[in-house]
């Protein structure tokens, strides 16, 4: 992703701090945390991917981590060929065994910064996107990032988003930035809350739903769908 003149993380930077955090990402409680509703956002994803195309066949999971969400979508459609997308080659080794060990599919692993993927037309019955997509930075990338996952869908395939975002209105911005805020001083204190903070804005760029809804349709998914928003946080997707 272009980082150029951003003043924002490098990928290698972001790669770095994955790196590093391979154990508490493997464990949804822990390793979500910081995401408001993790456990009901990861849950409507895939139930509504299984809904779309109960039959799929093909999976993509971009920005995978250390694989919960396919191990969600396996639980759901068993058998699944699985492509793990991420940055960090610990998270995907430790994605590539965890889902190998739930699945008689293929699974194939690409480390790569996702605007670089190469990926097949028409292939994938189910995309997920968990905590990925903010990291793109210009309206270049999300459009590129966003067609080239029209274009690797199968007809009657879909995506499904679960992310952060951020709000077109100035003023509801800071109304759920101040509740966030507030949430992470919940769960560790004023100095757990500055980490999050300081490192949600040096690494990430979020945009808000109506944002991309609009890309979805712009670059030819014919339904999207909200599926949860609480916060800073949503789910939502697009059908080809």
């Amino acid at each position: 992703m272009n980082t150029k003149n951003t003043g924002k993380a490098t990928n290698e930077e972001i790669k770095a701090r994955f790196d590093r955090d391979v154990e508490r990402f493997s464990n949804l409680e822990t390793g979500q945390q910081t995401t408001i509703d993790a456990p009901l956002t990861i849950e409507l994803c895939t139930e509504a991917a299984k809904r779309i195309t109960p039959d799929a066949k093909e999976l993509l999971d971009i920005g995978c981590g250390a694989g919960n969400y396919s191990l969600k979508m396996l639980s759901k459609i068993p058998g699944l060929n699985c492509t793990l997308n991420d940055l960090s080659m610990p998270m995907l080794d430790k994605a590539k065994e965890r889902v190998s060990a739930e699945t008689n599919g293929t699974v194939t692993i690409i480390q790569n910064d996702m605007l670089n993927l190469d990926l097949p037309h028409n292939h994938f019955d189910i995309v997920l996107a968990a905590a990925t997509f903010h990291h793109l930075r210009t309206d270049e990338d999300w459009e590129l990032m966003f067609t080239k996952i029209y274009t690797a869908l199968k007809p009657g395939g879909s995506i499904w988003i679960s992310d952060l975002i951020k709000h077109d209105s100035k003023q509801i911005d800071q109304l759920f930035q101040d509740k966030y805020s507030a949430y992470l001083e919940t769960l560790g204190g004023p100095e757990y809350r500055q980490h999050v903070l300081d490192y949600i804005a040096y690494e990430d760029t979020p945009r808000s739903v109506g944002y991309q809804l609009d890309l979805l349709k712009k670059v030819g998914f014919k339904e999207t769908e909200i599926l949860h928003k609480n916060s800073c946080f949503a789910a939502f997707g697009g059908i080809k």
